[in-house]
């Protein structure tokens, strides 16, 4: 399918085939037949990408102070190479886009394939096919054209805004900045029965909302007298100047007393606290198209929330323009400027950015009902047979994949041949910039590709067991991020495969036990004999809406991170592990699963013992992890795998390094060697082993009890 795509290093706009998006249970895979270009905050994307770095430094002084941080905490060298890859990898554009649905998720009431459809969001892009979660999809009314619903979006944005200003039958209002959202807010409240005075600097954008009775009063901004000030019920500041103070400025000298301020559009905040005083203004911001934006739980998982409770949601507002444009409250025929088939988008974007051009809305169009093929699913396969071969494909290719999997495969010989993404647009994006040999395709085809040896899985947590279970099935060696499940239910059914006679080799990415320093701590203390182990991370806090933080997409701090530890103490101590205890710090409203700040402690069937301490407080500047190994006379401690230090009968010995290797290397040279057939697959146990640790010390925060393991050696020692 083609997409729109823009690469931020140089604003360059390129129209791509990209492989179908993936469909999740909640949402909906649609065909578009029209996209509409926002003026406003495309044109403000394409600006930025097309400025010099110190350029985009100056606009965009919030992602400057994110880099400086990054450099503080993570080193120069790592952040200069994160900005280069997040500067040429591809990002797509739009967000406003009507068609017809062509598949539904298992989840999915209230849609079904043929159905017409408006939907907003990230995944609203301009592309031939797109998935949007469900609640970001609305059926369109017969009497709206598709052109007319590729709106619904910003009309979403105009209402929620409206709704905010609690504007009457009657009261006045003034609309500061005439584009695209202006226009439409400016409409909506005259259907409701307002006053409307719109302000802008042009004075063509007054007379489109002139001509379409949506005002009845308009300046331009030079003309605002002093007649108009404090005389508005409410302001409605959507204009789109992120660099200047004026909009809300003047908002403030046009408000009447105890008045209302509502900022939809970007523009800065600099307030004046006298004038706002003075008048007892109210100042409010509307989030986008209303109650459910950024809310996990609605957007991407289709979670309503109960109408008595929450009148308007943003899918509500979508549908709420839909009617008014329905029932001709509002028109918006006479917005559209120009019109682009997707062949041609590239001189939609230059067109946008060229100052001199009038523009308001872009429509893209799409292919027509007599071109469009269906999509068809990619059929199942029988089950395959490992052959071993220097090819590998590639599912997810996010940060970590590009910093480590993706080089580290090239630098040990293998073929990158395939790679996919959910979105498609990503992964042409890493086939582009590593130079994969036959590029992007969707994850099925790609698992369903005979001539790939291995498959090397680095998706989010949520996605890991499905994966790693097709991926065997179909005969490839598979290298998976840690970790390897969420549950126990999954580990239990990735066992049953890993037992058959035909399995695939599986590695579990568990670098840790890969690394230079901690091999020669381990051969130093010994190999056997009770030990005493601990391991303090001092990892630092997550935002509460990281997307590690949720118990179904990341599986929380403790699985999805504290499973590298588990694996670590397994690994050091070498007897299998009899039991688990553990406790935690928890915050306000934070789940179990998602503590940050915990205590695990491990008792293991030779006598050993295990601690982990894991934790979000204490200062940055402290090394991030500590091990330290206590077995028969001697002891080791290694120091954030850059200084080990070892002590026996005589004097201390030490090692450095002069990178922090924490294993990475090793283990992707050895599923290299593995996946060519050159070494024998590693005995998957241990990876079943530490798994059932971190499953063990989860059960153990919920029980508040020490949980036992049942160990079966004859799986250890096969």
């Amino acid at each position: 399918m083609k997409q729109i795509a823009q690469r931020m290093r140089d604003g360059q706009m390129q129209v791509l085939d990209v492989p179908l998006p993936e469909l999740g249970d909640s949402e909906i895979l649609v065909r578009s037949e029209a996209s509409l270009v926002s003026a406003g905050t495309e044109r403000a994307k394409v600006t930025v990408a097309r400025d010099s770095l110190i350029g985009k430094a100056r606009r965009r002084p919030d992602q400057a102070r994110k880099v400086i941080e990054k450099a503080r905490r993570d080193g120069v060298r790592e952040t200069v190479q994160a900005v280069r890859r997040q500067l040429d990898e591809l990002a797509p554009l739009g967000y406003c886009v009507a068609g017809r649905v062509e598949r539904v998720g298992a989840l999915v009431r209230d849609l079904n394939p043929g159905d017409r459809v408006a939907c907003g969001g990230e995944g609203a892009g301009h592309a031939e096919m797109i998935v949007v979660p469900t609640n970001l999809g609305v059926r369109v009314p017969d009497e709206v054209s598709i052109e007319a619903a590729a709106f619904t979006t910003l009309g979403a944005i105009a209402l929620h805004g409206f709704r905010q200003a609690e504007l009457r039958l009657g009261e006045s209002v003034a609309v500061v900045g005439m584009g695209l959202v202006g226009q439409l807010s400016a409409r909506i409240a005259r259907a409701a029965g307002c006053e409307v005075l719109g302000i802008d600097l042009d004075s063509w954008r007054l007379d489109v909302g002139e001509a379409a009775g949506a005002l009845n009063r308009s300046r331009k901004r030079a003309e605002v007298t002093d007649d108009l000030h404090g005389m508005w019920d409410a302001v409605l500041v959507t204009a789109a100047a992120p660099s200047s103070n004026d909009p809300v400025s003047l908002a403030t000298e046009l408000a009447r007393d105890r008045g209302r301020i509502v900022v939809v559009g970007d523009v800065k905040l600099e307030l004046d606290r006298s004038r706002l005083y003075e008048r007892e203004l109210e100042l409010r911001l509307a989030r986008s198209y209303g109650p459910g934006r950024y809310d996990r739980e609605y957007e991407a998982r289709g979670l309503d929330y109960p109408l008595p409770y929450v009148r308007w949601t943003e899918r509500r507002n979508m549908a709420a323009f839909l009617t008014m444009l329905a029932r001709q409250e509002v028109s918006v025929d006479d917005l559209i400027t120009h019109t682009f088939s997707i062949d041609h988008a590239e001189d939609a974007f230059d067109l946008l950015a060229s100052p001199e051009e009038r523009s308001l809305a872009l429509i893209i169009s799409y292919a027509s009902e007599s071109d469009k093929a269906p999509v068809a699913p990619v059929s199942a396969r029988n089950r395959g047979r490992f052959i071993p071969g220097p090819s590998v494909g590639i599912i997810g290719a996010g940060s970590f994949a590009q910093r480590q999997l993706i080089p580290l495969s090239l630098k040990f010989g293998l073929t990158l041949d395939l790679v996919a993404t959910s979105s498609g647009l990503s992964a042409v994006s890493t086939a582009q910039r590593f130079k994969f040999d036959r590029g992007a395709c969707t994850v099925p085809e790609l698992i369903a590709d005979d001539t790939l040896a291995g498959v090397i899985i680095a998706t989010r947590h949520d996605r890991h067991s499905d994966l790693v279970l097709e991926a065997l099935r179909a005969g490839k060696a598979v290298f998976v991020e840690k970790p390897l499940c969420l549950n126990e239910s999954e580990l239990a059914e990735i066992e049953a495969e890993l037992h058959l006679s035909d399995a695939p080799p599986l590695m579990v990415g568990f670098n840790r036990r890969w690394a230079p320093l901690k091999i020669a701590l381990k051969n130093f203390v010994g190999a056997q004999g009770p030990s005493q182990v601990l391991i303090r991370v001092s990892a630092g806090p997550l935002a509460d809406d990281h997307w590690l933080n949720d118990p179904v997409e990341g599986g929380g701090r403790l699985v999805g991170e504290g499973c590298h530890f588990f694996d670590l103490l397994v690994d050091i101590v070498g007897a299998p592990p009899v039991a688990v205890s553990a406790q935690a710090h928890a915050r306000a409203n934070e789940p179990v699963q998602c503590v940050q700040d915990f205590t695990a402690s491990v008792r293991f069937a030779d006598g050993s013992l295990g601690t982990l301490v894991y934790s979000s407080m204490g200062s940055s500047r402290l090394g991030k992890e500590l091990l330290e190994v206590h077995r028969g006379t001697r002891s080791a401690r290694l120091d954030d795998f850059t200084s080990l230090t070892m002590w026996g009968n005589g004097r201390s010995v030490s090692e450095r390094s002069r990178n922090r290797d924490k294993g990475h290397s090793a283990q992707i040279e050895r599923f290299a060697q593995i996946v060519r057939g050159e070494l024998e697959p590693p005995n998957p146990a241990s990876y079943i082993t530490s798994m059932r640790v971190t499953f063990a010390a989860l059960r153990a925060l919920q029980s508040g009890r020490e949980q036992l393991l049942e160990h079966d050696i004859s799986k250890e020692e096969s």
